[in-house]
């Protein structure tokens, strides 16, 4: 069992940059690959990025590629999603999520692999 908390989350005008953490308690984090989803008003819920247990895999959705990086620190049990150039379409609530996958290489983008949630974190960007 792991609870995930998000943080970092805010409003900011279009352009600028946020830091989404999200940290984990319970069970090592370093047992989990580790994912952000993001879901905007009426939307369904959506991939963003992704990042194996080991760190050394990353995967992120094509709307963000080159604008966001994700990132961990296994000693801090805790996973980052630096998000810069923020544009107005990047609202929304975001997510963390962790899988209990045991190959440290693998990277998990489908939703219904994760088994725990955090509550998430409102990104709002304005434009």
């Amino acid at each position: 069992q792991v609870q995930l908390v998000e943080s970092g989350g805010g409003m900011v005008q279009a352009g600028n940059s946020l830091r989404l953490s999200c940290a984990a308690s319970g069970r090592t984090s370093h047992s989990y690959a580790m994912g952000w989803f993001r879901q905007a008003p009426g939307k369904e819920r959506e991939f963003v990025a992704a990042i194996s247990r080991s760190g050394g895999s990353t995967d992120y959705a094509d709307s963000v590629k080159g604008r966001f990086t994700i990132s961990r620190d296994n000693t801090k049990n805790t996973v980052y999603l630096q998000m810069n150039s923020l544009k107005p379409e990047d609202t929304a609530v975001y997510y963390c999520a962790a899988d209990s996958v045991i190959d440290h290489r693998i990277v998990t983008i489908h939703q219904f692999l994760y088994d725990y949630w955090g509550q998430g974190t409102q990104v709002t960007v304005s434009s």
